[in-house]
Parts: structure tokens; C-alpha cells; sequence
């Protein structure tokens, strides 16, 4: 069978993916997620924290809500409906994050712990400081004129 049958009977069998519906639930749980943050955010200033303050414990709590919701495998099961709707990217990398140490915890602390969370989060940071040097040099040099 070569590559081209091979493709043809895959498209043949394979279900089709409803893309709107994917899509309008993609968009409905990052809203929601999103609608969490700003509703943290408004708690947290409406407490008396000032907004930079606010904005750190809405980041924080966030995180605290998407690790644990890993750790319960919830996460995993609103993902499977949600799809790229549950990647805004500080519930996503928390999800990434905890995933990893939940996965290889059985391999130990160093080998499995240590060494399975950075082959995710390494590549993340490596572009992540990276881009910010850059768009830093970027500023610098415009500001000088």
C-alpha cells in the first residue's frame, strides 16, 4: 500500500471532526476560565489588595486551581471537551507542570520528578527569557534615539 492509498483510507474511515462544535466549546471554557481570572481579580481589589497585588493572587490562584484540578484529573477530563479552549496559558502551563510531576512521580524525586517537569517547561522558559532579552535589546535601542 503506498503513502497515498494508506492517506485515502484513512480519510475514508476516520469519523470527521465536528469543527464548530469544537470550536464554540473551545471558546466557551477559555472565556470561562478567563471570566474566573477577571472575577478573582475584582474579588481581590474589591479586599483592599492594590491591583498589581490583585493581578499576582489571581495568577496565583489560577495556578493553585488548575494543579489541583490535575491532580484530580478533572483538568484532563474538561480538556478532552474544551480542547485548546483550556490552554490560556497560565491554567495550560500549570495543567503541563503538574501532569509531568503526577505522571513520573514513580521514577523519584530527581529522575522522575525533577528531570520529566523541565522536559516541558524547559522549552517554555529557554523562549520564554529569550524573547524577553530580545524585545528588551529592541526597547533599549529605541529609546536611545
Amino acid at each position: 500500500m503506498t503513502e497515498r492509498e494508506y492517506g485515502k483510507l484513512v480519510k475514508k474511515i476516520a469519523p470527521k471532526s465536528p469543527m464548530l462544535k469544537h470550536s464554540i466549546w473551545a471558546f466557551t471554557v477559555g472565556g470561562l476560565i478567563c471570566t474566573l481570572g477577571q472575577l478573582l481579580l475584582e474579588g481581590y481589589t474589591a479586599w483592599g489588595l492594590s491591583e498589581e497585588t490583585a493581578g499576582t493572587a489571581t495568577s496565583m490562584s489560577l495556578i493553585v486551581l488548575s494543579a489541583l484540578m490535575t491532580g484530580l484529573s478533572l483538568y484532563d477530563n474538561l480538556a478532552q471537551r474544551a480542547g485548546a479552549g483550556t490552554l490560556v496559558p497560565i491554567t495550560g502551563f500549570a495543567n503541563a507542570v503538574s501532569a509531568a510531576a503526577i505522571e513520573f512521580k514513580t521514577e523519584g524525586w530527581i529522575t522522575g520528578l525533577g528531570c520529566s517537569i523541565f522536559k516541558i517547561v524547559g522549552p517554555v522558559i529557554v523562549y520564554g527569557v529569550s524573547a524577553s532579552v530580545l524585545y528588551g535589546l529592541i526597547y533599549w535601542i529605541t529609546t536611545l534615539f
